[in-house]
């Protein structure tokens, strides 16, 4: 079983935290079930770039973006060569270690 480390988030997970997870699920979907509130204004449908994430460590360990997650990626705030959106990120067998970034460009809340 993989395991994902989270790194320190000031308002999503302070602490840090170590979770074991399933192969094949998502990044996100792992977060969420376990209390990890990464933001995802299109439900995880790709159509957004509000989940975004970095890869510190494993990141030959995830499934290949499509060419869809990339472009999205394009539009994310703070993208580094290791950036994922958390929705689309399966993992495989080995453990990943990710930075959720401080800020995200979500147009709903931008509009307010």
């Amino acid at each position: 079983m993989p395991k994902i480390t989270f790194l320190p988030h000031d308002e999503l997970c302070p602490e840090g935290m170590e979770i074991e997870a399933t192969t094949g699920e998502s990044i996100l979907d792992v977060a969420l079930r376990n209390g990890i509130e990464i933001e995802h204004s299109c439900e995880g449908s790709c159509a957004c770039s509000t989940c975004h994430v970095i890869l510190r460590e494993g990141e030959d360990s995830l499934n290949e973006p499509e060419e869809r997650e990339d472009d999205m990626l394009d539009k994310a705030w703070g993208v580094e060569a290791t950036s994922r959106l958390s929705c689309q990120a399966k993992l495989g067998d080995e453990d990943i270690e990710v930075e959720i970034p401080r800020y995200t460009l979500n147009q709903v809340s931008e509009r307010h």
